[in-house]
């Protein structure tokens, strides 16, 4: 990780907010193909593949309580045995075409970067690493692996004052997502939000959001002038 060195007085944003699965790597097949293992793991039947997806993006503790009606013990069961199966893999995902460049374009333009994602935290970090787009993000925040913090409100709450803490300002944030979870959570933070349409979400969850882009030179438009 790393802090920016230019000063851009004329930035439209001060600060800008990453989500992870869906906006940066297309980790959806990898998440799901671990899904699907961990129903057949438990002995349950296996969610076709549109509620499969749905899984993508929200903290699954509450997903697998919400959407598979499980007990607390149960969603602690499945998170368990998800993470045996996925976190080996994790890395086995894509970047999305041009977000790597972005990312470059903000750092260099002087705009600190901060990553705020329900996927835990240490997976996070992995991936970023194993993609070399750790040195562009100021901040990194995710979950923590007993699930203390996984809403995405707390995330971002947890990920500006770990930037207010590096002297950054935060009085103009943005937060770029796919997902309305996204959009909810950063509005809970008083953070207006910008959708990808190159994720996860459907166009009804634009709903919360300031503005929805479909290419990385269309957001860079919307971040950098």
């Amino acid at each position: 990780m790393s802090t920016p060195t230019l000063t851009t007085a004329t930035a439209l944003w001060s600060a800008i907010l990453f989500d992870l699965d869906g906006t940066i790597t297309d980790s959806a097949p990898g998440i799901t193909a671990s899904l699907a293992r961990t129903f057949e793991t438990l002995g349950r039947p296996v969610p076709d593949a549109a509620e499969l997806l749905a899984y993508v993006g929200p903290p699954l503790l509450d997903s697998f309580r919400e959407r598979a009606g499980m007990s607390e013990e149960q969603a602690w069961e499945a998170i368990n045995a998800y993470r045996a199966d996925y976190n080996g893999s994790a890395i086995d995902t894509a970047v999305y075409p041009g977000v790597a460049g972005l990312l470059e374009r903000i750092h260099a333009a002087g705009v600190p970067l901060a990553l705020a994602t329900s996927k835990p935290e240490s997976v996070a970090v992995r991936i970023l690493e194993n993609f070399g787009l750790d040195r562009y993000f100021t901040v990194i925040c995710g979950a923590t692996d007993d699930e203390s913090r996984s809403a995405k409100a707390d995330v971002v709450a947890e990920a500006i004052r770990r930037l207010s803490a590096q002297g950054v300002d935060v009085s103009r944030t943005v937060m770029i997502g796919d997902r309305s979870y996204d959009a909810v959570g950063a509005a809970a933070n008083g953070i207006p939000t910008i959708l990808v349409e190159w994720g996860y979400g459907s166009p009804a969850e634009a709903v919360d959001a300031i503005g929805t882009v479909y290419s990385t030179d269309q957001l860079a438009k919307k971040l950098l002038g």
